[in-house]
């Protein structure tokens, strides 16, 4: 067992695996009957039927996937117990939502909103709102997402060589308050401009070695306005199928508009989305930031958690650059049942020209997926990276 506790014994952690993931399963192919039960409270907000409240549940949780094309917002709550390597044992809860801005326009995406909590044994709690608004025939995009969370996490210092030294491993708890609200003008098909801003406010508390951080302030807030270009070509935007997605942002964070020193940081990413064979699907992401100047230690680039590199305990590698690569094969199985599995590779370095490729870390992994309401995926992934994996519940795809 590692300090801390945050890796159990091989066997141990394959048998919970296993139980997971046969609960699953076992859940997916229930809610295809009607004398099926559900372990995950699941309530859509449609007419109610006739019967009694478990049928009702089992109906509803029956029909959550179904699209309903009359409905100008439709609503869907699902919670229960999850796992990760990070946050140990949990409850969390999700109430995601799709509407149009205009019901007569029915060739315009779906915009989404989610509303997400989320408390485990390891103390860590998350409540946040995320969305994309999209307006009347696309000619504006309106991205957010605002959450706090208090996470007891492990910080190991800057760098790639501080992060594979064990004895740098140190607790201490993340407090963080982050938004981003990004506007984007559609300029032609499939492209898009715009503004952002963001603002972070971030503090490392009952911190166990301090000396890690050096000089660096354990408390920082900060501000950024940058400008970013999309060309977003995806069927839809939350489990896509085809298409592309290339994106630029360019965040400055200027000195005395609630910054203490200037930093800057550029964030650049392609997607690819293509079929293979019936009910496959390749989804390819590379992804790279690089940061500038004076930059807070909670504001380096990282990777690891639910989406990125997932496998590694999330924020363990950073460094003033980060860079990743991930292909992932999609594939539906049964109804609303389906699998993938991914490889890749990634690495943190201080300036580009500095990047090696002997600190290439590898990263592969396998996921079960649930439809729970159209283009919106409950997933299950078990990632494996270099000496640590990770077990992640979650909602959407990871990109």
């Amino acid at each position: 067992m590692r300090k801390g506790g945050l890796f159990i014994s091989t066997s141990r952690r394959i048998r919970l695996i296993a139980i997971c993931f046969s609960c699953c399963l076992t859940l997916a192919a229930y809610s295809q009957t009607t004398e099926a039960t559900d372990s995950i409270c699941v309530v859509d907000s449609i007419k109610k039927s006739e019967g009694n409240i478990i049928k009702k549940i089992i109906n509803h949780f029956n029909e959550s996937n179904k699209p309903k094309q009359n409905k100008k917002f439709d609503v869907s709550i699902i919670g229960g117990p999850h796992y990760s390597s990070d946050t140990k044992f949990g409850i969390g809860l999700v109430a995601a939502g799709i509407y149009r801005t205009s019901i007569a326009d029915t060739l315009t995406q779906h915009s989404n909103v989610s509303l997400y909590g989320d408390v485990t044994t390891s103390g860590f709690y998350k409540v946040g709102i995320r969305g994309n608004h999209i307006f009347p025939e696309d000619k504006f995009r309106f991205d957010y997402n605002l959450y706090f969370y208090s996470f007891p996490t492990k910080y190991w210092g800057i760098g790639y060589n501080n992060a594979r030294n064990k004895e740098n491993e140190t607790d201490y708890d993340d407090l963080r308050i982050q938004m981003r609200v990004d506007f984007y003008i559609h300029l032609m098909k499939g492209l898009y401009f715009g503004p952002g801003i963001s603002f972070d406010w971030i503090k490392a508390r009952r911190v166990e070695n301090r000396d890690l951080w050096g000089s660096l302030p354990l408390t920082t807030r900060d501000f950024g306005i940058g400008l970013q270009a999309r060309w977003d070509t995806r069927d839809n935007l939350t489990a896509p199928e085809k298409g592309w997605l290339i994106e630029l942002n360019q965040k400055f964070y200027p000195k005395h508009i609630l910054n203490d020193d200037y930093f800057a940081d550029t964030d650049f990413h392609i997607n690819h989305y293509f079929n293979v064979w019936k009910g496959g699907i390749i989804a390819a992401r590379y992804h790279t930031k690089i940061s500038y100047g004076d930059v807070p230690w909670g504001m380096l680039p990282t990777f690891g958690g639910s989406s990125c590199m997932r496998g590694y305990y999330e924020g363990k590698y950073r460094d003033n650059g980060e860079m990743d690569f991930t292909i992932e094969l999609r594939q539906h199985v049964w109804r609303r049942n389906g699998i993938v599995v991914w490889g890749g590779v990634g690495s943190v370095f201080p300036k580009l020209p500095r990047m090696r490729i002997d600190r290439l870390l590898p990263n592969c992994g396998i996921g079960y997926r649930w439809e729970f309401k159209k283009h919106t995926n409950v997933r299950l992934d078990f990632g494996i990276g270099k000496g640590e994996t990770g077990f992640i519940f979650n909602i959407d795809e990871a990109f």
